[in-house]
Order: structure tokens, then sequence, then C-alpha cells
């Protein structure tokens, strides 16, 4: 190892280990650049298999994102960080929103409403979610998701689809699963972001 990388290395394991975390071993990638990279320069993305652990469930949806879309998602990871919930807790509430609303925090939609269901997880005032302003804050409407997944035993062992449909009791409780792929994959893009 070169004075220069291994300086390096060091570097990055001295502040993992000042920031409260361990320092691992190093693990070695040389698939894309033809030399090592330490494992504290990999860790900027999350592991595959803590997102995705009973791998995806059936066919997969994929929209293109707008930037309102690309916020949202984003709002809903910082919102997960700032409850201590992991990254796991973000793919189900990103699933989740894109069946809901396709990431778009809505309004009420008239005739096309579902009720009085709104904001990126189409929570409605009248089932105790909040008020209408409350919902369609994204932080809020995300808060409010993942306290209700808290309440389920065993929520990070269960498919994707029966942990979101335990919180949302939708009419298509099978729906939430064609979107995992895209929540991992959003997940594993904004973690860290």
């Amino acid at each position: 190892m070169n004075s220069m990388l291994r300086k390096s290395v060091l570097g990055i394991a001295g502040l993992a280990v000042a920031g409260g975390l361990a320092a691992g071993p190093l693990n070695h990638d040389t698939t894309t650049t033809g030399t090592t990279t330490p494992a504290a320069v990999q860790a900027d993305k999350p592991d595959t298999g803590a997102l995705t652990p009973h791998g995806v469930q059936g066919a997969q949806s994929r929209i293109d994102l707008n930037a309102e879309q690309t916020s949202n998602a984003k709002a809903i990871i910082a919102a997960t960080k700032k409850t201590g919930m992991d990254e796991r807790a973000a793919v189900v509430s990103i699933a989740t929103a894109l069946q809901e609303s396709k990431l778009e925090n809505l309004g009420h939609l008239g005739d096309r409403n579902d009720h009085d269901s709104q904001g990126l997880f189409q929570q409605r005032p009248s089932s105790g979610w909040g008020t209408v302003e409350q919902i369609t804050d994204p932080e809020y409407a995300t808060t409010a998701f993942l306290n209700g997944l808290k309440q389920i035993d065993g929520w990070k062992d269960l498919p994707l689809t029966v942990a979101a449909q335990k919180v949302q009791v939708s009419a298509y409780p099978d729906h939430y699963a064609q979107w995992e792929q895209q929540a991992a994959d959003l997940v594993t893009q904004h973690w860290n972001s």
C-alpha cells in the first residue's frame, strides 16, 4: 500500500473512531479503478441486503421522478433519519408514498379524492392522521407513517407490502410491493447526500 493511500485510510479510520463509529476491516474493491478502496470509503452507500432483506416481491414498477418528487423522497429519508430509524424504514416509507401519491404531495383532489386523503401517504384527517396542514408536510406525514410502522411487532421481518399495509390499511394491499426496487434505489442514492 503506498504511503499516500495508507495515510488516507488511516485518516478515514481515525475520523470514524473519533465520531464514535468502529472502523471495520478493509475490504478491497478493484472492479472499477484497478486500485484498492478501503471499506470506510465504500460505506457511503447503504447495504443492499438491508434495504431489501426479502428480495423484491413480484413485478416491479418504476417512474421517472421530477425535481419535486426527488425532493419528497429526500424529505422522507431525512425524516426517517430524524426519527432514528434505519434505511429499511426509509425503503418501506418511500415505496408506500410511491404507491399512494407517486411521491407527489397531493392536496384535496375533489371528485377524484379518496374521502379526505391527502399528502404523500394519502393520510386522512378524519382517521386521526393529523390536520390537512400536518399531513401535507412531508416531515410530519413521514413521521406519522413511521410511528405507525414502529407499532407493528417484527415489521423488519415482514415483506414490505405487508408492513406497509398494516400501517395504511389500503383497499389494495398488494400494490406496495411493486415499488420496492425503486424505493431501495432512491435510498441508496440519497441516504448520505
